[in-house]
């Protein structure tokens, strides 16, 4: 349960940061709170509007218009409407930081991108009263659609600044193999020959050659293959660093290395597949050339991104060490605002009865196995027992046939 909470909760922090980007400077809303700020940073205003906006549209996405499903979900996953309110807040309060701080990198937005990609969107319309028609429905009015794509445009530069920044070493590197190595054990390389979905006869008796030995398998893929991997071979790389169509895959997993598999029928035609190395993972990674070259330039990539990110968070943090933020409760008329005392105890209930059901089915379980072991100890006393008077038995037998032996002896005598 606490993981599937998590999750959620992780869920939940990830549609506010992705609705905080989408909506921008919205800041439409009603109500008595409507043009009051939420939050002040720098003495920049985070309207209480743009706050309840986000928050709607989180409930929107996740289907929890509803009051008594939002509150329920809120109480089942740890929440309250302040809690909610103030993850928005700090992601509207990054978002501020990082349009002022932006320009200190030397990192500006010029209007012509934004009407450049403005105008790509447009053209996608018959008319710009459709266009119209479609920002009023995503809740925007055209200005504020401008001011989210320039936030994701500074956003997409400040992020690329610090990825170019962001140089691991080798054994940055070595240490992301070793946290990730496990997920490409059993990892398979393949080439394949592709045949358009007619040619089934000219692929059958390709495949009859390069089994009897006649054809090589890569020199058949450089004559016979449509696919663009023929010039190599029909090398197509590594199933754990590329997305292969269900029955290609499929077919690789029966494969070990060096077997070629029977003729593959997929959307792209006919396949004939061939399993070319089989990875297993070493129990540590001491150097780069202990991997495949293509899994060290994964490993790379995930760890210029994790310095990437690292870097980037700590400017964020330094520049949240030094701005002026300022924080207002939330304001009574909140429209995502629910009494959360009946939710959190049905919450509680749910919980308690889930801890008692699993609390019986382990009791369950334990006593499940106290009888099988007292049965099984009784089965086996009764078995010993039961020995022990064969024994016996046996012993009197061979007593008895022992005296009668003894007799006979005599009587011959």
């Amino acid at each position: 349960m606490k993981t599937v909470n998590y999750l959620k909760a992780v869920m939940l922090a990830g549609v506010i940061a992705a609705c905080v980007f989408a909506l921008g400077g919205c800041q439409g809303g009603t109500g008595a709170s409507a043009s009051a700020a939420a939050a002040t940073v720098n003495g920049t205003e985070i309207p209480e509007a743009q706050v309840t906006q986000t928050i709607e549209s989180v409930r929107s996405q996740s289907g929890l218009e509803d009051a008594d499903a939002w509150g329920q979900f809120l109480a089942d996953n740890q929440f309250t409407p302040e809690s909610v309110r103030e993850q928005v807040i700090d992601s509207l309060v990054d978002q501020e930081l990082v349009k002022s701080g932006a320009a200190d990198l030397g990192i500006t937005i010029d209007s012509s991108e934004v009407d450049t990609y403005v105008e790509s969107m447009k053209a996608n319309f018959d008319s710009d009263e459709a266009w119209q028609d479609a920002l009023k429905q995503a809740g925007f009015t055209e200005e504020e659609y401008r001011e989210s794509i320039e936030n994701s445009l500074l956003q997409q530069q400040v992020s690329a600044h610090f990825e170019e920044e962001a140089t691991p070493s080798d054994e940055d590197v070595v240490e992301s193999a070793n946290t990730y190595i496990s997920y490409y054990d059993g990892a398979k390389r393949s080439s394949h020959i592709l045949f358009a979905a007619e040619d089934e006869a000219t692929a059958q008796d390709v495949l009859n050659r390069i089994k009897s030995g006649e054809l090589d398998f890569a020199e058949a893929a450089k004559e016979y293959s449509t696919d663009s991997s023929a010039e190599n071979g029909g090398d197509v790389g590594w199933d754990r660093t590329n997305t292969f169509v269900t029955e290609y895959q499929d077919a690789l997993d029966q494969l070990e290395e060096g077997q070629v598999s029977d003729l593959v029928t997929s959307q792209y035609g006919i396949h004939i597949i061939k399993c070319t190395e089989v990875f297993t993972a070493p129990e540590k990674v001491e150097s780069l050339s202990d991997i495949p070259e293509e899994f060290a330039e994964t490993m790379k990539s995930m760890a210029a991104s994790i310095a990437a990110s690292s870097k980037y968070q700590e400017w964020v943090d330094g520049l949240k060490e030094s701005a002026d933020i300022q924080k207002n409760d939330m304001p009574s008329d909140a429209s995502y605002a629910v009494d959360m005392s009946k939710y959190e105890a049905a919450s509680s209930e749910a919980a308690a009865e889930g801890e008692a059901a699993s609390g019986e089915g382990e009791a369950a379980s334990g006593e499940a196995a106290s009888g099988e072991g007292e049965a099984a100890s009784g089965e086996a006393a009764s078995a010993e027992s039961a020995a022990a008077d064969t024994a016996s038995d046996a012993s009197a037998s061979a007593e008895a046939a022992s005296d009668e032996s003894a007799a006979s002896g005599e009587a011959a005598e």
